[in-house]
């Protein structure tokens, strides 16, 4: 009769055999992090993959105290701890007692260090950054004599201006001698009073730029009082030389660039500057004899002479509106004379007189209108067209008695 065993009974015998074997108690495994998560308990869980296989890692809380860095997916690490079996899910894991960085992950934390220890010093504060002349006639070179970087440096440097010297100082950039060359190569050209100095190399693993990343390289270049830009490696290479550098380029074709100004744009440059210039200055001759005139224009309006031409006009302008006003004023006068000895001889006595009336007075010389007037016996003078007659009231009638 064949035995029937538990589930729990084969975990627990293939979990005793995980403890029995001596290699698994201590075991040091090296591999990517991936999925790692940092537990609000204050565990570690990532899974160690590598090319062919992957195992689930485990780092509790009591065990963090030795880890130095922060644990990121894609890390090459090595993790050092016991290989056993969680008996409820009958699963392995690795239960990590310390983690170090492995090879390049190394290296990133001495970069990472140095990076912050600098930064902390002052050394990749902008206001230090000198800046780069917009017009340089010499450059400095600190690079490898031989490969890509100095030949994309010259052909772009010559191509965009084919009068620039170039000053290279063939230095050593990978290896151990490469930190002296470097910075003696950084020392010379800036005793030689070069305008921009490039320092860079092309592209390699961390381990081949890594002589870039060291604080004596940094040192020289902070301490150089020649500007200086940094090229090392490609575009996603980043270095200790890079943020200290007052400038960095993405490549060594990008620092030519950068540094060397582009004589053919420059000649267009001054020629449209001369053309603008010379639109400006005609502009500027048209204003100022326009102004010149205007002034001249006032001068001749505020000059003696023209004051006495302006009061002769006034004065003849004033004599011939005294002449008009004076001659509606005798029009006017006129016409009420005119009017005036209308109305008279409408009230003269003469008139009346030749028209056929007479006119009668009292011995006063009042006109008498009226019987009321006179009384018999009253002398009157009778004034006629041709003469007077004297009279005396005989009779008073009045009329319609």
């Amino acid at each position: 009769m064949r035995n029937v065993y538990t589930v729990a009974q084969v975990n627990a015998y293939i979990k005793n055999m995980f403890n029995q074997d001596f290699l698994l108690r201590q075991i040091t495994v090296k591999g990517e992090v991936s999925n790692c998560k940092y537990h609000s308990s204050g565990h570690i869980y990532f899974t160690l993959k590598d090319g062919a296989g992957a195992i689930a890692c485990v780092m509790f809380k009591g065990n963090r105290q030795g880890l130095k860095f922060q644990m990121q997916d894609g890390q090459l690490i090595a993790v050092t701890g016991t290989i056993d079996v969680y008996e409820r899910d009958g699963k392995y894991q690795l239960y990590a007692q310390s983690i170090d960085l492995d090879g390049e992950g190394k290296l990133y934390e001495r970069f990472e260090q140095l990076k912050k220890r600098l930064a902390e010093s002052g050394m990749f504060a902008p206001e230090y950054k000198q800046p780069i002349p917009k017009y340089i006639h010499t450059l400095g070179v600190v690079t490898a004599p031989t490969g890509a970087a100095v030949r994309d440096i010259i052909n772009v440097s010559t191509r965009r201006n084919p009068y620039i010297q170039i000053v290279l100082y063939p230095a050593i950039v990978q290896g151990d001698q490469a930190v002296a060359s470097i910075v003696k190569g950084i020392e010379v050209l800036s005793e030689k009073a070069v305008d921009v100095i490039i320092v860079g190399r092309g592209g390699g693993s961390i381990e081949d730029l890594w002589a870039f990343n060291e604080e004596e390289v940094a040192e020289a270049i902070f301490n150089c009082p020649i500007p200086i830009i940094s090229a090392v490696g490609h575009e996603t290479d980043t270095t200790i030389a890079d943020y200290v550098a007052d400038m960095r380029a993405p490549t060594p074709s990008a620092a030519a660039e950068l540094a060397v100004f582009e004589y053919n744009r420059l000649m267009q440059d001054i020629a449209d500057y001369e053309m603008t210039l010379t639109s400006f200055m005609n502009r500027r001759i048209r204003f100022d004899r326009d102004k010149v005139a205007g002034l001249q224009r006032n001068i001749n309006a505020l000059s003696p002479m023209s004051k006495v031409r302006d009061r002769r006009m006034r004065a003849v302008s004033y004599e011939d509106a005294i002449k008009n006003a004076m001659d509606k004023k005798l029009w006017a006068a006129r016409h009420r004379l005119e009017i005036g000895i209308e109305r008279m001889k409408g009230l003269s006595p003469l008139d009346k007189l030749n028209s056929g009336f007479s006119y009668v007075e009292d011995a006063e010389g009042k006109n008498v209108r009226s019987i009321e007037q006179i009384q018999p016996g009253d002398d009157l003078t009778i004034q006629m067209s041709d003469g007077s007659a004297s009279a005396r009231v005989v009779d008073i009638k009045k009329r319609n008695e």
